[in-house]
């Protein structure tokens, strides 16, 4: 521990001090950097909903190109929702958000990438997550038994870390 009671900077937990209360983690010290995470989900519904989606014709509008839009924006809004997380500059967002017959559902993946000091894992989490909860917002009149589910980071990139892919630790 330093002279202020924060941990040092290393792979432990490192958002809590000696005495349990919660700190932000100074990032002041690593180095700038390409960083991408990239976060997935699914959200099962209906055969019927899910056709309603396709054809475009809910009663809140075109659902995927909304929950698109709502992903990006939720990505960008991570620091206000998420205490001690970071406020990230410059970061992209790609959210794609596609009908997934075989569950029936839709599928999202959220991309987000930053040059910076600290990772966007929080980032992409936050796109897929916004983005499936639109899609149900939207289609909740039609089903609302939907199931939000497999929300989870599949790779992330860049930093002291380095690459890291779901599975394959």
């Amino acid at each position: 521990m330093d002279a202020s009671g924060h941990p040092p900077d290393d792979d432990a937990l490192t958002h809590l001090r000696t005495d349990g209360s919660a700190h932000m983690v100074d990032v002041g010290g690593k180095a700038i950097s390409g960083r991408t995470a990239i976060a997935e989900g699914r959200i099962r519904m209906s055969a019927e909903a899910l056709e309603r989606v396709i054809r475009g014709d809910g009663k809140k509008g075109e659902v995927l190109g909304t929950a698109r839009l709502a992903g990006i924006l939720g990505g960008k809004r991570t620091a206000d929702l998420i205490p001690l997380c970071h406020a990230l500059p410059e970061t992209s967002f790609d959210v794609d958000v596609q009908p997934a017959p075989e569950l029936p559902g839709v599928r999202v993946t959220a991309t987000a990438r930053v040059h910076g000091r600290t990772g966007v894992e929080m980032e992409a989490l936050m796109a897929a997550s916004v983005a499936l909860l639109t899609v149900y917002d939207m289609v909740k009149a039609v089903d609302r038994g939907m199931v939000i589910e497999a929300v989870r980071l599949v790779e992330k990139s860049g930093g002291r870390s380095g690459t890291w892919r779901a599975g394959t630790d």
